[in-house]
């Protein structure tokens, strides 16, 4: 197996990318929303970290999260975050041998995509991705149309114009997944 090197800064501002692990045609996220948004609650309650972006789709989800400054620790709370959920929803998914060995749900891929932000132009470049990313996989016209996003809190802070996304679409398109 690949030995992942993880980018471990205390303080540090991140992008995440997690997916299900059966993404074709799987609306779980979404049909689960409030018990997503609650285990986040939680996860965040007990081991702090500031939201500066987030959007859920059906099947996976992207964030800008940023840790305390004496914390590097972002896989403790994707696992909880991973562990939690899948305690809080109903066993219906298959799970193959290798889940069934190890107690596993077959709901999380088992990695998932981080990025460290490097400066506040990657930081823009990647909060405009996950904003734009409903647009981008067609379950929306316009961002604003989304409503599991931060989009709507960063439009009333001043952050983003209600009607944001006209033109911008191909230059944050590409950035992950």
């Amino acid at each position: 197996m690949p030995d992942y090197l993880r980018a471990w800064l205390p303080g540090g501002t991140f992008f995440f990318t997690v997916n299900l692990l059966q993404r074709q045609g799987n609306e779980l996220l979404t049909r689960h929303i409030d018990v997503l948004r609650r285990v986040v609650r939680d996860v965040k309650r007990r081991h702090p970290f500031v939201i500066h972006g987030w959007v859920v789709l059906p099947d996976h989800l992207h964030c800008v999260i940023e840790l305390p400054l004496d914390d590097a620790d972002f896989a403790l709370r994707w696992r909880l975050i991973k562990m939690d959920f899948s305690k809080a929803i109903p066993l219906t998914e298959r799970r193959n041998a290798s889940r069934l060995k190890r107690g596993e749900r077959g709901i999380w891929q088992r990695r998932y995509w981080e990025h460290r932000i490097r400066d506040e132009a990657d930081f823009r470049a990647h909060m405009d991705y996950v904003h734009i990313n409903p647009v981008k996989h067609g379950l929306v016209k316009r961002v604003a149309d989304w409503p599991h996003s931060t989009f709507h809190r960063l439009v009333q802070s001043g952050m983003y114009p209600a009607d944001w996304a006209g033109g911008f679409e191909e230059s944050v398109g590409n950035l992950a997944e």
